[in-house]
């Protein structure tokens, strides 16, 4: 008997899933990992299958070496937080006191980023996560690379998927570009409301770009706020009247 003709789809997701079996062989056996079409990583990056976690994709990454970064990290930073938050924080990537600690948002930037949630969103900082474009440090904190964002992005796309927040709030122009597009400019786009896969998203200053600049730290800190206060709104959080 002949074998039956499968549809389009079908064979696309038999395609996918033998090259998923090929990629753990490799894996096993101390081979990099193929470099995959975007077509197939956008098949794959589709919604969350019933029992995936944020707990699995991490274990899937692994330790991961797909691209130069891991050559001298310390730790692979993932992200942290709740699985059903409403609200996302995503960097442009861990500094060296998060690449030592594997841990988002720890340093000086971190603690003004925890101040913001903790007393200026009277949240807990567990209830929101917190992640990054890309998953390593990069050397001298230098601006991660094109290809590097390539190798993690898909990674963070899935989180996002599998938790689905009601709001991304994207801190600083590297952060916004990767999610929204090379044509976002901070100085023109900022607090302003954009979307990424149907989530609002809130694009505003990153922390450490508030502490670079002493001088201008209360104009900064105050458009920051302006923001925050817009992503309270929208996701119904009382906002203080003297505020």
């Amino acid at each position: 008997m002949d074998k039956a003709v499968l549809r389009p789809d079908q064979e696309l997701r038999e395609i996918v899933h033998h090259l998923k079996n090929l990629i753990t062989i490799d894996r096993e056996m101390g081979l990099e990992a193929p470099k995959l079409s975007a077509s197939t990583i956008a098949y794959m990056d589709k919604g969350p299958s019933e029992g995936q976690s944020l707990e699995g994709l991490k274990k899937f990454i692994g330790e991961c070496t797909r691209c130069k970064l891991s050559d001298k990290r310390t730790h692979l930073v993932f992200g942290e937080g709740s699985e059903k938050a409403r609200l996302v924080f995503v960097g442009e990537g861990p500094g060296r006191e998060e690449d030592l600690a594997g841990r988002p948002f720890v340093g000086e930037a971190g603690e003004l980023l925890t101040k913001i949630i903790e007393n200026g969103m009277n949240l807990r900082r567990e209830d929101v996560y917190i992640c990054y474009i890309i998953k390593c440090h990069p050397p001298g904190n230098r601006d991660p690379e094109s290809d590097e964002i390539d190798a993690c992005l898909p990674f963070l796309k899935k989180q996002l998927a599998l938790i689905q927040p009601e709001v991304i709030c994207t801190l600083g122009q590297i952060a916004a570009q990767s999610l929204l597009g090379r044509d976002f400019k901070m100085t023109r786009e900022r607090g302003r409301w954009q979307s990424f896969e149907e989530i609002s998203v809130m694009p505003t200053f990153h922390p450490a770009y508030i502490l670079r600049n002493p001088d201008r730290e209360r104009e900064l800190k105050g458009l920051v706020w302006k923001d925050i206060k817009k992503i309270m709104k929208r996701m119904g959080l009382e906002v203080k009247r003297n505020d």
